[in-house]
């Protein structure tokens, strides 16, 4: 085999964010297929958006999904660790062949790892490395702060708890959040508004046997 066939080849066989994210998406909306309720979330936003994760399913856990392709590197992932153990019931890293060992050193034991391999055919197939585990680091505060000012207020509403807050920052509004409802509590609030959340077009809200 000449070197310029094996370097095409090599090439050929590298991961890329775009092929990953469109197969990930397709593999878990199988997966959940059955759920009875199912939101599949591209770049979701945590921390008021000072982070994204690339995919995040929402049913009845929250788990993200980030990605890092062959072509991608592993310099952001110590922040994106930070923001995301935050939130995240679950979490898993999608990685190219080419960044495996380090992942697994990288993240947490609880974090997921799947690897993404390309076929000959450039279809992509998934190798669970690790399963993903019970996030134990979570924070009260920063899960609240996926909500949107108004959605907070909502839920703080409706426990007649939103008294004196609506011209306050949403700091307060947040923190009044953790105070009114224990984590466990809160985790439920926060999924049931993000998967009735008029999300774009291209995550649809599904409900099966609602």
């Amino acid at each position: 085999m000449s070197l310029s066939t094996m370097l095409a080849r090599t090439l050929k066989q590298d991961t890329n964010d775009a092929v990953i994210r469109e197969a990930l998406k397709a593999e878990l909306t199988i997966l959940h297929a059955k759920d009875r309720r199912l939101r599949i979330i591209e770049e979701f936003g945590v921390r008021h958006g000072s982070a994204r994760v690339d995919i995040a399913v929402v049913n009845g856990v929250l788990h993200g999904y980030e990605i890092k392709s062959d072509r991608d590197t592993l310099l952001r992932l110590p922040e994106q660790m930070d923001a995301y153990n935050a939130v995240f019931d679950q979490v898993t890293l999608v990685v190219g062949k080419s960044h495996l060992y380090e992942a697994m050193h990288a993240v947490p034991d609880w974090w997921g790892i799947k690897i993404a391999k390309v076929q000959d055919d450039q279809s992509v197939y998934f190798c669970v490395i690790r399963e993903a585990r019970e996030n134990p680091m979570k924070d009260s505060i920063a899960i609240a702060q996926l909500l949107w000012r108004q959605e907070a207020l909502n839920i703080l509403d409706d426990k007649g708890a939103a008294i004196g807050l609506r011209s306050k920052s949403r700091a307060q509004i947040y923190e009044r959040l953790t105070t009114i409802f224990d984590q466990e509590s809160l985790r439920e609030k926060v999924r049931e508004t993000l998967f009735f959340r008029d999300w774009r077009s291209d995550s649809p809200l599904v409900l099966n046997g609602d």
